[in-house]
């Protein structure tokens, strides 16, 4: 149900624009965006933070490609959102206990040690990612057709995180063995969220 509901914005966004074009697509996108955060505030009472980060750009970027009919507004929101998040694990460096990626990751590998040093060189290469990332989508927004964008927005820049994220579970399961988890490194309950 949950995997339904991250990707139900970007699903409604790909028929929309199939539809009729990136102008109606982009407001479906602000319109499900909403129907996401109501639908988080009803089940859990609360917006994850990447939710809400990503609905305030899609409802910036979608307001200003709407009322200025200019579709690079709503190309640029991934791209922001992408150093948004890129930013966020630099900055945890400084703010919290632990870096952003071991937070988010020691959940799914609660059962996996792995050093502090580890945690540290995979928080600068997600740092990267990201930032790669929003670089990916203005070379392929401002040099391709406006359907390439749209499908590399949906597929490619999804599956790029996708197996971005499967490539290091599985390297922190091989890396760290199935060894358990020490007491100054417990579980958080924190997880990503959807691009949209």
């Amino acid at each position: 149900m949950q995997a339904l509901l991250e990707f139900a914005p970007l699903a409604a966004f790909l028929i929309a624009y199939y539809a009729r074009g990136l102008y109606f697509a982009t407001g479906v996108l602000m319109a499900a965006m909403a129907v996401l955060l109501l639908v988080d505030y009803l089940r859990e009472r609360r917006i994850p933070p990447m939710h809400g980060v990503s609905a305030v750009l899609v409802f910036a970027f979608g307001t200003a490609t709407l009322l200025l009919h200019d579709q690079r507004f709503i190309q640029w929101k991934p791209t922001v959102f992408f150093w948004v998040i890129s930013l966020a694990f630099l900055g945890s460096f400084w703010i919290g206990e632990r870096p952003l990626v071991q937070r988010l990751l020691s959940v799914v590998l609660a059962d996996v040690r792995v050093p502090d040093r580890t945690w540290h060189r995979l928080n600068w290469l997600w740092i990267v990612f990201y930032a790669a990332l929003g670089v990916a989508n203005l070379v392929v927004a401002f040099n391709a057709s406006e359907e390439t964008w749209v499908n590399f927005k949906v597929f490619g820049l999804t599956a790029l995180t996708m197996v971005f994220l499967v490539a290091q579970a599985l390297w922190l399961t091989r890396r760290g063995g199935a060894a358990p988890a020490s007491a100054t490194e417990p579980g958080d309950a924190a997880r990503a969220g959807s691009q949209e």
